[in-house]
C-alpha cells in the first residue's frame, strides 16, 4: 500500500517512553525506511552509529538534546538533523510535552547494522 495514514501506522516495540511507527518500508514496496517517533520527556536513543547509511530526523514537535560526535545541540520543532554514516549520535527528549519526529534511513534493515557505544538495540529493531 503506497499511502499510509500516519495515525494508523504499524507500531513496533522500541524503548520505554519511545513509540515507533512504520511510515514506509517493505509493506509499501520501497527499499527505504521511514518511521515516526512519539516520545515522552526523558526518552531517547543511546549513543550509537549506523555503519553504512546516513540518517535524517525531522523534528515535528518538542525539543531534543542531541549529541552528534563531540557536539551537543538543542533541536526543536521544524528543524532537521542530518547525521552522516559512522557518526556517533544520541538524543534525549527535554520538552515536558514530549516530542514527535520523522526519521529516514536510505535502506531497510539499517538498524541491524547499527553499532551501540552505550546501551543496546531497541526491542523491535529486527522487525523494522
Amino acid at each position: 500500500m503506497p499511502v499510509v495514514k500516519n495515525e494508523e501506522a504499524q507500531e513496533i516495540p522500541w524503548r520505554p517512553g519511545y513509540r515507533n511507527y512504520v511510515l514506509a518500508g517493505r509493506a509499501q514496496g520501497v527499499a527505504v525506511s521511514s518511521s515516526m517517533g512519539v516520545l515522552e520527556q526523558g526518552a531517547g536513543a543511546p549513543l550509537h552509529y549506523h555503519e553504512e547509511v546516513d540518517e535524517v530526523i525531522v523534528v515535528v514537535e518538542g525539543m531534543l538534546d542531541v549529541r552528534i560526535g563531540d557536539e551537543r545541540l538543542l533541536v526543536g520543532k521544524n528543524q532537521t538533523i542530518s547525521i552522516p554514516a559512522r557518526t556517533p549520535h544520541a538524543f534525549t527528549v527535554v520538552s515536558p510535552e514530549g516530542a514527535r519526529f520523522i526519521a529516514f534511513l536510505p535502506r531497510q534493515g539499517a538498524h541491524m547494522a547499527t553499532k551501540y557505544l552505550e546501551g543496546g538495540p531497541p526491542a523491535g529493531a529486527d522487525l523494522k
